[in-house]
């Protein structure tokens, strides 16, 4: 049976639509999506802009070796690199891309897997995607197919099982990650049932702890879909975490109230900033700590 979670506590709110929270150099990392900026925050609520994309939505974030942050850009279809001489493209995705891409991990190769996904004209998922595989020098190819709305993604501390959310399919996926990067032996991780995952993170113990939006929870799952720890959240969509603190042993939610035609490409404005959606982050104490990558 499930342990249910404490109510989260508020450590920043007045974001818009929050989503890709990272833990790094004992900071959250985040993008807020509808801002088009990618942000962080500190354990004591303090947050600071670190770069705003020119009218696209940030996603998945990840560092190469050298500091360098990558940004997904959603629209653009490109994966953004930036550092000291600013913000300039890594890598061009749209040939491997539907209508957008979406989140990201990077492994500590500095290879990035980049989720592609696609929508139907009237703004509906569409069960396609795939896992767009990026060198650290910016060559792109397709190392996963098939994938029903991938998003969230893992990196086992080992470095060899990569795990991401079938959003559209309600299911967690692993695969091998091969020497050369290439994604082999896909296997189900977990099936989800009704609750369908959204962001997620790894901890210690190969657990793996999912925002549901669709179902207002944060779960944590582990393999063969057993459910050990839940929180309901009434009046929040929990879409994204992250286990981060001096010992990881925070859970830090990104919960948002939004309108869901704001999240498909064809009500995409120039004024997202006056966007009707509320975004929070919370954090609540949990037992395991953090592992893998993000």
């Amino acid at each position: 049976m499930a342990i249910d979670l404490a109510q989260p506590k508020v450590l920043l709110e007045g974001l818009l639509f929050a989503e890709s929270p990272r833990w790094h150099d004992g900071k959250l990392w985040f993008s807020d999506m509808h801002a088009h900026k990618v942000m962080t925050v500190d354990m004591e609520g303090n947050s600071e802009v670190v770069v705003e994309l020119d009218n696209d939505r940030p996603s998945g974030l990840g560092w190469l070796d050298d500091g360098s942050l990558l940004i997904v850009s959603m629209y653009r279809k490109a994966l953004m690199r930036y550092d000291s001489q600013g913000l300039r493209l890594h890598a061009d995705l749209s040939e491997l891309t539907g209508s957008f891409n979406n989140d990201m991990v990077v492994d500590a190769k500095g290879r990035a897997y980049v989720g592609a996904r696609g929508i139907k004209p009237d703004g509906t998922p569409v069960r396609w995607g795939r896992v767009i595989m990026v060198t650290p020098d910016g060559e792109a190819r397709s190392a996963a197919e098939d994938l029903h709305g991938p998003n969230g993604t893992v990196i086992f501390p080992d470095g060899k099982t990569l795990v991401v959310a079938e959003t559209a399919g309600h299911r967690l996926t692993a695969f091998d990650i091969e020497a050369d990067g290439s994604l082999t032996k896909r296997r189900t991780f977990a099936e989800l049932g009704e609750s369908y995952a959204d962001g997620i993170c790894l901890d210690a113990e190969g657990g793996i702890w999912i925002g549901s939006p669709g179902t207002m929870e944060c779960l944590r799952i582990v393999e063969g879909g057993a459910v050990t720890h839940r929180l309901s959240h009434n009046d929040k969509k929990p879409v994204a975490c992250m286990l981060g603190g001096d010992d990881r042993r925070t859970l830090l939610l990104v919960s948002t109230k939004f309108e869901i035609e704001h999240l498909t490409e064809l009500t995409r404005r120039e004024d997202d900033k006056n966007s009707r959606s509320q975004s929070w982050i919370e954090t609540i104490p949990v037992d395991v700590p953090g592992a893998g990558l993000p």
